[in-house]
């Protein structure tokens, strides 16, 4: 894909950024954290940049979420097939390991920059799921 330089605002880049899918945002913000480290005399190693990757890599594709979604409805309307449920439970089971990769990150990437994972997520801008 070749890409030609083009000149926006600030407030019409931010408007595309809206429009990023959640895994494509992530991995952007993290690109935006290490330009703004680099540009502040900091250098991140390689470590802190894969555990960002890591960090940000962590949601399921749009297409994967729709099916959970779409799947959890269908349990809990009780209109689930065996088949179906068991393609839930592996979705919930990959979601969770990934959720146990990203904490993972946060902790090992906090204990690097001499933080609490609390104030690390604060400035990354990451926001504790909520549930139900």
């Amino acid at each position: 894909m070749s890409t030609i330089p083009i000149e926006i605002s600030t407030e019409q880049l931010l408007r595309a950024v809206e429009r990023l899918p959640a895994n494509e945002l992530d991995t952007f913000v993290a690109q935006v954290v290490a330009l703004r480290t680099r540009r502040t005399g900091g250098q991140m190693g390689v470590d802190e940049t894969a555990l960002l990757i890591t960090i940000n890599a962590a949601h399921l594709d749009p297409a994967q979420q729709a099916r959970f979604a779409a799947l959890v409805a269908k349990r809990q309307a009780e209109m689930i097939t065996s088949a179906e449920l068991q393609e839930l439970i592996e979705l919930t089971d990959m979601i969770e390991q990934r959720d146990v990769e990203r904490l993972e990150a946060l902790q090992e990437l906090a204990r690097l920059r001499q933080t609490t994972v609390g104030t690390l997520m604060d400035s990354l801008g990451i926001r504790t799921p909520t549930y139900g």
